[in-house]
């Protein structure tokens, strides 16, 4: 799951507003240990973007202005939240939304410098900074409804999740979330009353976290801790498959309102990989499943046969190695404890929260240190009734099928399809002008109606491959990048070229997606199905760019 934690100091918003006339408001700088620092830089740059922001006061005009300002800070917000996927596909003349998650962090980095400067105005400004205030939340609030899907209520909590929430209330857990069963999805956290921006939905105490320490304080660390290469979350992962069975546990509660079996992709049958064909996904569901034999064969038996009254042979077969690694793959969490160190978790019943494309909760990955609880926070309103949702990362539709079992729902702006297309040799290109796009070293596409550009030759393709082809298709040392109309030549044998090499590449790719169709989804088992749906998708994208390709074809033709 995603842990990571915006770290980053805010300055102080109010600058020198009396003298100047002005209300100043900045945004966090970015961050030098951001890996993204350079391209970040250079996009903010490129779109001469500063972090201040001046709204002029007693107003010179009507109230647009300052609203207009606040959309300069947003646009600006955007890029300093962009993720590396999402940076990828930003065009020249993109200026966002990029993303449900990017927006959802956009609108809440400048709401804070709002609130932070707030409490400190007395004046008449007031009144300007509530309405930039007001008009933030109403577009948190607007987010949500494109990805998320409304489900039907099925029953309520069993006597398991009763028991674990009981437990976790007497263990210091605070909680405005009902665990709820839904139609066709399982498990979920329902609000069981309105959680306002900031609000916290869920606190979780640092001592019931299942960390490392659980595993040295247990009777098989003497014999773990002499292990060669042995990490600390296989440790985990072992001691989880023992203290399943453990009747005397403390978490005894939290074992027994699991599942008995996770549905992911580490678990697909036979007909499944099959319906998979064509894909990567069948190919890294296989090596996973490789792997995880491998370490298997090289971990339990040995420890059953040497140490047989510790690891018991019942307890350690491979269906319940399997079982313990899909538990940490899907429930798993990275979080900062109060002493500083960054462990992988299992945090009791924040399991059940579900991911969405455009989540309440972002941010969970640190332990509040004066009150020891990992605290999960709401970055846009959840009301009563409605399900919570917390992000588990961004991730592609392939990783959060193979291991955590689902698609989302709606357009997931991380379904990238990546490309094995080798970078222009040092000597050809040694003449050739460097580009930003220039310093991605691996490609990818996604579907096509993600896009935004209105550009000239931009095919809903993302910059940085298509600069990449040219580049590489070009005769001469001259490239002639396609613009605007009227700005610059295009050049059009060069574009001709890499449209047609793109649909070389994924015409033989949609071919191979074929067959299996004729099956009957309603009656097939879940693994089929997600692996039919998954193949759609995969379907849909290569469809999409295919479809810009040919379009491109016919637009050079008319130019």
């Amino acid at each position: 799951m995603d842990s990571r934690r915006q770290q980053t100091q805010l300055p102080s918003p109010v600058r020198n507003t009396k003298r100047t006339g002005t209300i100043s408001l900045l945004l966090p700088p970015l961050s030098e240990k951001d890996p993204l620092f350079e391209k970040k830089k250079k996009l903010l740059s490129a779109r001469n973007v500063d972090l201040e922001f001046q709204i002029p006061f007693p107003r010179s005009s009507s109230p647009e202005e300052a609203l207009q300002v606040l959309d300069e800070m947003v646009r600006a917000a955007r890029i300093l939240h962009l993720d590396e996927t999402e940076l990828y596909f930003v065009g020249d003349d993109e200026f966002g939304p990029f993303s449900p998650k990017n927006e959802l962090e956009s609108l809440n980095s400048v709401l804070s410098v709002i609130n932070l400067l707030l409490p400190s105005i007395t004046d008449d400004r007031v009144q300007v900074l509530q309405e930039l205030h007001d008009a933030t939340v109403d577009m948190i609030k607007s987010l949500g409804g494109k990805n998320i899907a409304n489900k039907i209520i099925e029953k309520c909590t069993s006597d398991a999740e009763e028991l674990l929430l009981q437990w976790g209330k007497d263990h210091g857990v605070r909680s405005k979330l009902q665990i709820t069963y839904f139609e066709g999805a399982g498990r979920g956290a329902v609000a069981v009353a309105d959680i306002n921006i900031g609000d916290t939905a869920l606190e979780i105490p640092e001592s019931i976290i299942i960390c490392e320490e659980l595993v040295y304080e247990s009777d098989m660390f003497h014999v773990l801790k002499d292990m060669d290469g042995i990490t600390a979350e296989t440790m985990l992962l072992l001691w989880s498959m023992k203290e399943r069975y453990n009747a005397n546990s403390k978490f005894k509660f939290y074992f027994e309102a699991l599942p008995t079996k996770f549905n992911t992709g580490l678990s697909f049958g036979i007909d499944a990989l099959a319906a998979l064909e064509g894909t990567l996904l069948v190919e890294e569901i296989v090596q996973a499943r490789e792997h995880l034999r491998e370490q298997y064969d090289a971990l339990c038996p040995p420890l059953c046969t040497n140490y047989p009254n510790i690891f018991r042979p019942e307890l350690y077969t491979w269906d319940q190695f399997l079982w313990a690694c899909e538990l940490w793959y899907s429930n798993s969490m990275k979080v900062i404890f109060t002493d500083g160190k960054l462990r992988t978790c299992l945090v009791p019943i924040a399991g059940f929260l579900n991911h969405s494309l455009c989540p309440h909760i972002l941010h969970y990955g640190r332990v509040d240190l004066a009150e020891k609880s990992l605290k999960f926070r709401v970055l846009r309103p959840c009301k009563g009734g409605e399900q919570c949702y917390l992000s588990y990362g961004s991730f592609s539709g392939s990783h959060l099928v193979n291991f955590y079992g689902f698609l989302p729902k709606g357009d997931n702006p991380y379904d990238v399809i990546p490309l094995d297309i080798d970078a222009p040799c040092a000597e050809d290109s040694v003449n050739q002008p460097k580009t930003d796009e220039a310093v991605w070293s691996t490609h990818m596409v996604r579907g096509t109606w993600l896009s935004n550009s209105n550009q000239l030759c931009t095919y809903g393709l993302p910059p940085p491959l298509l600069a990449h082809l040219r580049r590489a298709l070009q005769d001469d040392d001259n490239i002639l990048p396609p613009n605007v109309p009227g700005r610059t030549a295009i050049n059009k044998d060069n574009e001709r070229a890499v449209l047609e090499l793109l649909i070389s590449i994924f015409d033989p790719m949609l071919e191979g997606l074929s067959g299996l169709d004729d099956i009957d989804r309603e009656s097939s088992s879940w693994d089929i199905k997600l692996a039919l749906d998954f193949k759609d998708v995969q379907r849909r994208i290569i469809s999409s760019v295919l479809r810009s390709c040919s379009a491109g074809l016919r637009l050079l033709d008319r130019l």
